[in-house]
């Protein structure tokens, strides 16, 4: 899978991809993670991207064409287009095991009061948001995004079912994943829950299956709505 990212702070998204799954992926060619400076088809030998806003206001509008002529070098007219705005649809487990069907997606990063309309109105763009609050740039949404697609990716995570068997996935879907617990067996006192020990499948089967409902109806009942 190839993410084209458009974006201001290139650094931002290649400090962040340098570590972890993401690192190995990358080495093993699983994933291409490419940044596209916008500021390298800036309007002027200052480099300028962007200007103040038509009509007044506060803050500063990213322009159309140095963002027009930076996802037209890409040349990848087959990509997903993505946009990360606070006003797009917002970012879930269904969505990121849809994007992972993709070859090439191509993830936009706005900055101060957004881009010009223009350049939506052209290239029309899928808006995704990865909640109700606004960021200064939209490089931590797109790392966001990348690595929550990117684990689903063959082979990214490893052969285990691990991404099978969390939150929103799998057997899971909808709920929150079950506790986990790992060595010592005992720590402050606390140990392992009994079943856990017991080598019966069946039987931690349902009771992870019973601490996911439990967990969902305590932290998070909305989930739990029309169920």
């Amino acid at each position: 899978m190839n993410f084209h990212i458009l974006t201001l702070f290139p650094e931002m998204i290649e400090q962040a991809c340098s570590h972890s799954i993401l690192k190995r992926a990358a080495a093993a060619k699983l994933v291409n993670i490419n940044c596209t400076n916008i500021r390298d088809f800036a309007v002027n030998k200052h480099g300028q991207v962007d200007d103040s806003p038509y009509g007044g206001g506060a803050g500063m509008v990213m322009m159309a064409p140095p963002i027009c002529d930076a996802f037209a070098s890409i040349k990848c007219p087959q990509a997903r287009f993505v946009y990360l705005s606070p006003q797009g649809k917002v970012f879930n487990q269904s969505i990121a095991a849809e994007l992972a069907q993709e070859k090439d997606i191509i993830m936009l990063c706005g900055h101060y009061e957004g881009v010009d309309q223009r350049i939506l109105d052209f290239l029309q763009p899928e808006e995704i948001s990865i909640g109700d609050y606004v960021l200064t740039g939209g490089e931590l949404a797109a790392l966001v995004v990348i690595d929550a697609v990117a684990r689903l990716v063959p082979g990214v995570v490893g052969k285990d079912e691990s991404i099978h068997n969390e939150s929103f996935s799998g057997p899971l879907a909808g709920l929150l994943e079950y506790p986990q617990y790992t060595r010592p067996p005992i720590f402050n006192g606390l140990g392992v829950p009994d079943v856990l020990l017991s080598g019966h499948h069946g039987h931690v089967d349902a009771w992870r299956r019973r601490q996911s409902l439990e967990r969902t109806r305590a932290k998070r009942p909305d989930l739990l709505k029309g169920r």
